[in-house]
């Protein structure tokens, strides 16, 4: 479990001390707030990690090993024109610091870097050892229609596309999940795939499809919506998501309906607690509402919640944190829907 994340000058970041909730984190805001930096920054650091780990000749984690591959994942998922540029720009140089601590305290980590850093950060804590489940980067676009093909391609081109992308395609191609697992997991998959209306597949020319009562439906031809299902759908039935992982979903809510909203909250809560530790990025009041919904129905101390404002300032980003909605205060993104329904409202009324 990754327990807290301090920054100071990570781009519109002043400075913030972020404690994380076991369960479920919801991080809000207005477009330009800097919520995706937020869970870039942590998903980077834990994507190293695992990816270091699984090589087939590693060792203990070391400085040496770390501060080349850091740089260059971050440079590869937020796509600056140099390391230097996500540090925030004052007068003067200023390096951007980042600490993470886990329940584990061998996966702490520390590491800096300056406005002028191209392709290595500064390493001042090493973490003991290498996290042993893969996060996973849900992005706002789905990506089962340019999976065929895009890991190879994108590995062997130049492609201004974040890495994420290929990282999560590379989740998407796991195999199945079979043996002991599988009983959770149809659980978990049971109200996507009524959601959705059938099962995801995928066959061996890299292909996936809409399987139901009527046959295969190429996943083109499917509504975008139930695309972004269909992809949450696949990390679980390969077990991407089950037992303790990190799952990173940058607007869940973009370009779905607000019935398949509802659906995507239930399975957010549900992820939750079977364990996956899950970090999101919204400015959807249908979405936040759902979602205090649910947690308000569960048992107490079942799922643990964490709500993190963001709110735009002269001097900065400041980060205000709760565990509820109203702890945080006002957030002037979900003001303006709030202002809609009351216009709306005094207007039928009048």
């Amino acid at each position: 479990m990754l327990k807290r994340m301090a920054i100071k000058n990570l781009t519109v970041f002043p400075e913030a001390n972020l404690h994380f909730a076991k369960h479920l984190n919801i991080v809000v805001g207005e477009n330009g707030a800097g919520k995706t930096h937020l869970l870039k920054m942590a998903y980077c650091v834990l994507a190293v990690s695992w990816e270091e780990g699984r090589k087939p000749i590693n060792s203990a984690p070391t400085k040496a090993a770390l501060q080349g591959r850091l740089a260059e994942k971050l440079v590869n998922v937020f796509r600056p024109e140099a390391l230097g540029r996500l540090a925030r720009r004052k007068q003067g140089r200023e390096r951007c610091d980042i600490e993470l601590r886990f329940s584990n305290k061998e996966l702490d980590i520390d590491f800096s870097f300056a406005t002028n850093s191209k392709s290595e950060v500064t390493l001042e804590r090493a973490p003991k050892k290498w996290l042993e489940v893969a996060p996973a980067y849900l992005p706002t676009r789905e990506l089962l229609t340019i999976y065929p093909n895009f890991v190879s391609v994108y590995d062997g081109h130049y492609l201004e596309f974040e890495e994420t992308w290929r990282d999560t395609s590379l989740l998407l191609g796991k195999p199945l999940a079979r043996g002991p697992k599988e009983k959770r997991i149809n659980e978990l998959l049971a109200p996507l795939e009524e959601a959705m209306g059938g099962s995801i597949e995928l066959d061996r020319n890299g292909r996936f499809y809409l399987k139901n009562a009527s046959g295969r439906l190429e996943m083109p031809l499917v509504a975008e919506g139930i695309r972004k299902l269909a992809m949450l759908a696949r990390l679980i039935a390969t077990g991407a998501l089950l037992d303790k992982g990190y799952l990173f979903w940058d607007e869940p809510e973009a370009n779905l309906n607000p019935r398949l909203v509802k659906k995507i909250a239930r399975s957010i809560v549900a992820l939750s607690a079977a364990g996956i530790q899950v970090f999101i990025a919204t400015h959807s009041l249908f979405l936040l509402r759902e979602l205090e919904m649910l947690l308000a129905e569960s048992e107490p101390d079942v799922i643990k919640a964490r709500f993190f404002a963001l709110e735009s300032t002269a001097d900065g980003v400041l980060v205000t944190q709760g565990d509820s909605l109203d702890e945080v205060g006002e957030i002037a993104a979900l003001d303006e829907e709030l202002a809609q329904s009351d216009r709306y409202l005094h207007g039928v009324n009048s």
